[in-house]
């Protein structure tokens, strides 16, 4: 059993650096038409709230009007709006989303190897999906094999 994180970009360029049997599930809330056809599945309950989406991107363009770079304000909007805390308050308190984790739980449980795919590269993000991982691996009490980009490792606002 192991998790990992990937994106559409891996995807087409290598096929990503997880084992070939894993079972990729998209997890974006209106997955674009590449992304769905990368996947074995989608799971749309996992992605974060609209509200929460909302809120970001108001906070990243604001960033974005004072001069910081793409990735800078994405990642500057993402701690305004306390978008960890409230994504898995999401996670803990939506019945569906609680259904699609009861499921992956399931399935990592069973030993099976899962990829969470996105449309967007998590290593210069903040992504949904490492806080997804992390509930995962919370709840499996399993170890997380894959690759992870903490906080202290990423490169917040140098554009």
């Amino acid at each position: 059993m192991a998790l990992y994180d990937t994106y559409v970009g891996e995807l087409d360029r290598d096929g990503g650096d997880f084992p070939p049997e894993a079972r990729l599930i998209g997890v974006a809330a209106s997955p674009p038409g590449r992304l769905r056809a990368l996947v074995d599945e989608t799971r749309p309950a996992l992605a974060p709230p609209p509200a929460l989406l909302d809120d970001h991107a108001d906070a990243a363009e604001s960033f974005r009007i004072d001069g910081l770079c793409e990735s800078g304000a994405h990642n500057a909007a993402w701690d305004r709006v306390d978008f960890a805390d409230r994504y898995r308050e999401h996670l803990a308190s939506d019945p569906d989303a609680s259904t699609a984790i009861d499921s992956l739980c399931a399935a990592l449980a069973d030993g099976a190897d899962l990829a969470l795919v996105g449309p967007e590269r998590s290593g210069e993000l903040r992504s949904h999906r490492t806080v997804l991982r992390e509930v995962l691996a919370e709840r499996t009490e399993g170890p997380d094999d894959a690759d992870r980009v903490d906080d202290a490792d990423r490169v917040d606002g140098i554009c």
